[in-house]
């Protein structure tokens, strides 16, 4: 059990928690990062993930980053109701709702935070433009990030992308509407190159080509 205060931030975060939630991950998932060297060593960014349906996807990305890169990684998507919530937002969690998003990003944290969820590991869901909006507003940087979990073996992989920038001729709605699906295109490439496992089977380790994958 490691020592420490149990002390929580002005977010509602509690950095002894996330380190027992972080060895506990540890216990069933060895990840493996990269990309790491694009995301702000302080100050704001929004990190946007591939998400798995029923998989507490950013929770994993946020606590496993946060013993990575010795700052706090938030994760937008706790539950607004006890006893789960209360837990969600001592492990680092933020509702999901723009404007919360914009304050906790206006305060300079870095956060992850999950687009739609699919039930095919291989695929990507949408992107809503209200927190990569939020994020433009901030001035944050807006970062794809791969993420494969086995769910047979004890694999997993984050790969962080570089971030992608909002377009200049646009403002407003559209301008956010269009970086959504940049954002959306940059994480299915990124997805795609990462190596990282998809099916939860032996198969992710076949080298593309031989076993048919894309």
């Amino acid at each position: 059990m490691p020592s420490g205060t149990w002390d929580v931030d002005d977010w509602g975060r509690d950095d002894t928690l996330v380190q027992i939630g972080a060895r506990l991950l540890g216990l069933r998932w060895k990840t493996s990062i990269g990309g790491a060297r694009h995301l702000p060593a302080e100050g704001p960014g929004l990190i946007v993930v591939n998400a798995r349906s029923l998989m507490l996807t950013p929770w994993h990305v946020a606590i496993v980053l946060s013993r990575h890169l010795g700052r706090p990684v938030r994760f937008v998507g706790r539950p607004d109701a006890a006893p789960f919530g209360a837990l969600a937002r001592r492990l680092g969690g933020l509702l999901s709702r723009p404007d919360e998003v914009a304050a906790a990003l206006g305060d300079g944290q870095l956060l992850a935070y999950g687009a739609a969820g699919t039930l095919d590991p291989r695929r990507v869901g949408d992107v809503d433009y209200r927190f990569v909006g939020a994020a433009v507003r901030a001035g944050a940087p807006v970062h794809p990030a791969a993420v494969g979990v086995s769910l047979i073996g004890r694999a997993a992989r984050i790969e962080i992308g570089s971030a992608v920038v909002p377009p200049r001729r646009r403002r407003g709605p559209i301008a956010e509407l269009e970086l959504a699906d940049r954002l959306r295109a940059a994480l299915v490439e990124v997805l795609e190159t990462s190596g990282a496992p998809r099916t939860g089977t032996p198969l992710d380790w076949i080298p593309v080509g031989i076993g048919g994958g894309q």
